[in-house]
């Protein structure tokens, strides 16, 4: 017996089948090629100077903080919302951090000896 097999469609996208044309639209697909490359790149050059390098290693870690500085966080990220700046909570940390790296040895001390001290491990299991 033998099997019956189905005509293959040929279903072809756009760029594909400008490819496939004669020989005379090559430099009409050239200009129109270059055209959105320098478009491209021109969006693209203005986000690169708008945002800093990425980072190559990221590390994950997990801390213990009390309620009212996570509502803070809360507030912070409502806050950024209504700017029309969507912010995860790792992005404020960071932010955060580059604060305080840019205040005086006074400032970080204080800003360090106004925290709430904690008990250092994991906080228990409620029920």
């Amino acid at each position: 017996m033998a099997t019956r097999s189905l005509p293959r469609r040929s279903v072809k996208s756009p760029v594909v089948a400008t490819r496939t044309k004669s020989k005379g639209s090559a430099p009409v697909r050239k200009a129109r090629a270059t055209a959105t490359k320098a478009a491209g790149s021109a969006a693209g050059t203005a986000r690169k100077a708008a945002a800093p390098k990425a980072v190559k290693k990221l590390v994950r870690d997990s801390f213990t903080m009390p309620q009212q500085d996570f509502d803070l966080i809360a507030a912070l990220k409502q806050r950024l919302v209504s700017l029309k700046r969507p912010t995860k909570k790792s992005e404020l940390l960071r932010a955060g951090l580059q604060l305080l790296t840019r205040q005086s040895d006074d400032v970080l001390l204080s800003a360090v000896n106004a925290l709430i001290i904690l008990k250092p491990g994991r906080p228990k299991k409620h029920g």
